[in-house]
C-alpha cells in the first residue's frame, strides 16, 4: 500500500509540474497560431488528458509543439483567407481539417503503421525542424516590438484598390451564380456595389494586409516598416522575457524558467499599470462544443486540405513517437506505437471538438514529468486536468498577460527546437555525389532542401519533396551497390565454393550467373546486358537465385526480356534455388513455365551439375 501510495505521488507531482510547464507554451503557441490563446489552452487540456489515457507511453505528456503549430498556423491562415478574413466564417472548416487529421491517426495506429514511422530519413526531419525553428523565430520579431500590420493603417490603405477588385470579382462570382448576365444587367452589378460600405473596403484591406505579412517571407518584407514603428515597451518586455528564460536556468533547472518569465514579467506590466497589449481575452468556463463542425460542414470546402490533414497526421505521429522513444530511454520501458497513435489522434479529434489546436507528445514536458516522480499514464491525465481547473479558475487573470511576453517565450522556443546536431554535421558528411567538378553530399542537399523549401514556400510540399528525393537517392545507392555484387563474371574468375568441383570440360557451354540482392526497377539496367556478356559458345546458362530474394515488377519484365533474347539465340537456362516471392513473381506472368519449365528448377547446385552431365555435350572438346 505504501509503495502504491509512493506511485501516485510521483504521478501527481510529475503531472502538476509537466502542467506548470505547459501553460506558458500552450497560450503561446494558441496566440501564434492564429486562433487564440484559449485554443492553444483547450489543445493543450484535452489532447494531454485523452493521449495519456488512450495512449501507448506510459509516461508521455502531449499537448500543442512547435511542428504541429507551425504547420496548423499554415493551414489556418489559408482558411481564414479563403474567407475573406472572417475567422468565425472560417473556424468550421479549419475544424473539420484538425479532426480529419485526428481521425486520420486513429486510422494509421489501427493499420500498424506507427512502427514504420521511424524509417523517416533524418536529412528531412533535419531539415524540417530547423525550418519550424526559423519560421517560428522569424514569424515572431513583429508581435515582439509591438508591431502588428492590420493595425497599421497608412500599410492596409495600400491594399484598398486591391480590395475594392476583390469585392467586385466576388459580386460577379455571385451573380454568377444566380444565373445573372453580368454585361446585360451591369445595373444589377452596380446596385450591389453601391452597397458596398467603407467598412467593408477597411476589412477587406486589413485581410489583405494581414495576407501580405504572414509567413516568414511577408514578415520580411514588413520588418523595415516595422523597425521604424518600434514600440519600445513590448521590445523590453520581450527582451526581459528572453533574458529570464535563459538566465534562470543557470540558477536552477527545477523551476521551469519558462514559466517564471511569464510571471514575473507579467506581474511587472500589471502592477505597474504600463500600457502594454494584452494577449485576446481567454473565454471563463467550460470549452464549448463546436456545432458547426457538422452543422456548417461542406465537403468541398474540406477537398483542398485532405493532404494537409494528412501531412498534419504524419508529423503529429513522428513528433509523438520521437518524444516515445526518448520516454523509453529514460524509464528503460517500450512503448507501443500504433496504440500511441490512437491515443494522439483521439486527443487530437477531441480537442478539435472543442476549439483546440492539434498537438502531440512534447518531449520537453515529457522529461520533466519523468524526472519529477511520473510513471504511469495518471501523470499525463493529471497534467490536462491541471490547466483544465487553470482555465476554470484564472481565465480572466491570465487574459492580462502581455503579448510580447508570449512572443519572447516562443523566441526561445524557435531557437531551441532547431537541429544544431544535423547543421553542425554539414562539413563533415562525405560528399557522396559527383557534378561535373563539383562534389557535395546528398543528404545535406536534401536537409537544405526541406529547410529552404519548407521556410519561404509550403511545410506540406517540403516534406513531401525531400521525402521524394530521399527516396530516390536511397534507390539509386541501393541500385548500384545491387549493381555492383550482381556482375556477371566467368566462371574461372570467382566460383562460389560448391562450383569448385564443376567439370571443365562443360566451361565452354555452360555460363554461370550469380544474383546477388534483389532485382528491382534499381538494379534492372545492368541485368538487362546480361545476353551481351554470354560467351558465344554457350548453349546454357545456370543462374544461381538463392540470394534474389526479392523481385519487383521491373525487375520480373527485366528478367522476362532477357529468357527472350536468350530463347532467340537457342540457350537454355537453369535455375538453381529460386525462392518464393521471385517464383510467384514469375508464375503469374508464365515465365515459369514457358520460358523455364519445371524441369529447369533446381532446389540445389549438385542437382543441377547432375542434368548438366546427362543432358549437355561438351561440343569444344
Amino acid at each position: 500500500m505504501k509503495n502504491l501510495f509512493l506511485h501516485i505521488r510521483g504521478d501527481a507531482f510529475g503531472g502538476v509540474t509537466a502542467g506548470i510547464v505547459a501553460l506558458p507554451l500552450a497560450l503561446a503557441f494558441g496566440v501564434s497560431s492564429g486562433l487564440g490563446p484559449s485554443a492553444g489552452l483547450y489543445g493543450a487540456i484535452f489532447i494531454s488528458f485523452f493521449a495519456a489515457l488512450f495512449g501507448g507511453t506510459n509516461t508521455q505528456i502531449s499537448g500543442p509543439t512547435a511542428p504541429m503549430t507551425a504547420v496548423s498556423m499554415v493551414i489556418i491562415a489559408g482558411i481564414i483567407a479563403a474567407n475573406d478574413g472572417d475567422i468565425n466564417k472560417a473556424l468550421p472548416t479549419i475544424l473539420i481539417v484538425f479532426l480529419l487529421a485526428g481521425l486520420m491517426q486513429i486510422g494509421l495506429g489501427v493499420i500498424g503503421l506507427g512502427k514504420y514511422i521511424r524509417y523517416i530519413p533524418y536529412p528531412v526531419v533535419s531539415g524540417f525542424m530547423t525550418a519550424i525553428g526559423v519560421i517560428i523565430l522569424v514569424t515572431q520579431i513583429l508581435p515582439s516590438i509591438g508591431y502588428y500590420p492590420k493595425e497599421d493603417m497608412e500599410f492596409v490603405n495600400q491594399f484598398k484598390p486591391q480590395a475594392e477588385e476583390v469585392i467586385l470579382e466576388n459580386i460577379l462570382k455571385e451573380e454568377a451564380g444566380e444565373g445573372i448576365l453580368v454585361l446585360e444587367d451591369f445595373k444589377e452589378t452596380i446596385s450591389r456595389a453601391e452597397k458596398v460600405s467603407q467598412e467593408n473596403i477597411a476589412m477587406e484591406s486589413k485581410t489583405l494586409a494581414g495576407k501580405e505579412a504572414s509567413g516568414v517571407i511577408g514578415a520580411l518584407k514588413v520588418l523595415p516598416r516595422a523597425l521604424q514603428k518600434i514600440n519600445w515597451l513590448e521590445l523590453l518586455l520581450a527582451l526581459g522575457t528572453i533574458f529570464i528564460i535563459y538566465g534562470f536556468k543557470r540558477i536552477t533547472t527545477k523551476v521551469p524558467s519558462t514559466l517564471v518569465a511569464l510571471l514575473v514579467m507579467s506581474a511587472i506590466a500589471i502592477i505597474a499599470g504600463l500600457d502594454y497589449r494584452p494577449i485576446p481575452e481567454i473565454p471563463q468556463g467550460l470549452p464549448k462544443f463546436q456545432s458547426g463542425i457538422f452543422t456548417d460542414f461542406n465537403l468541398a470546402d474540406l477537398t483542398p486540405y485532405i493532404f494537409t490533414a494528412l501531412t498534419l497526421a504524419l508529423l503529429g505521429a513522428i513528433d509523438s513517437l520521437l518524444t516515445s522513444v526518448v520516454a523509453d530511454n529514460m524509464t528503460k520501458t517500450k512503448h507501443k506505437p500504433n496504440k500511441e497513435l490512437i491515443g494522439q489522434g483521439i486527443g487530437n479529434s477531441i480537442a478539435s471538438l472543442f476549439g483546440g489546436i492539434p498537438g502531440a507528445g512534447a518531449t520537453i514536458r515529457t522529461v520533466v514529468n519523468i524526472n519529477s516522480g511520473g510513471k504511469t499514464k495518471l501523470s499525463g491525465m493529471i497534467a490536462g486536468v491541471l490547466l483544465f481547473i487553470i482555465l476554470l479558475a484564472l481565465a480572466p487573470l491570465a487574459s492580462k498577460i502581455p503579448a510580447s511576453v508570449l512572443a519572447g517565450i516562443l523566441i526561445t522556443v524557435g531557437i531551441g527546437v532547431m537541429d544544431y546536431k544535423g547543421l553542425k554535421a554539414i562539413p563533415y558528411l562525405p560528399k557522396d555525389v559527383k557534378l561535373g567538378p563539383i562534389k557535395f553530399s546528398m543528404e545535406v542537399v536534401i536537409m537544405l532542401t526541406v529547410l529552404l523549401l519548407s521556410t519561404f514556400w509550403n511545410l506540406v510540399y517540403a516534406v513531401g519533396i525531400g521525402l521524394v528525393i530521399a527516396s530516390l537517392m536511397f534507390m539509386k545507392k541501393i541500385g548500384d551497390l545491387t549493381a555492383e555484387r550482381s556482375d556477371v563474371k566467368p566462371l574461372k574468375e570467382e566460383a562460389w565454393a560448391d562450383e569448385k568441383g564443376f567439370p571443365e570440360k562443360y566451361k565452354e557451354e555452360v555460363f554461370i550467373k550469380h544474383i546477388k540482392g534483389p532485382l528491382f526497377f534499381g538494379s534492372t539496367s545492368d541485368f538487362q546486358q546480361l545476353t551481351q556478356q554470354i560467351p558465344k559458345t554457350a548453349s546454357t546458362v545456370i543462374m544461381r537465385m538463392d540470394r534474389m530474394q526479392y523481385m519487383d515488377q521491373s525487375g520480373l519484365y527485366a528478367m522476362e526480356d532477357m529468357l527472350q533474347d536468350l530463347q532467340a539465340h537457342n540457350i537454355e537456362v537453369l535455375y538453381v534455388d529460386l525462392l518464393e516471392q521471385p517464383r510467384y513473381m514469375m508464375e503469374r506472368i508464365d515465365i515459369i513455365p514457358d520460358f523455364v519449365p519445371e524441369e529447369h528448377i533446381f532446389d540445389t547446385f549438385d542437382e543441377c551439375v547432375n542434368w548438366v552431365k546427362q543432358n549437355i555435350n561438351d561440343k569444344h572438346k
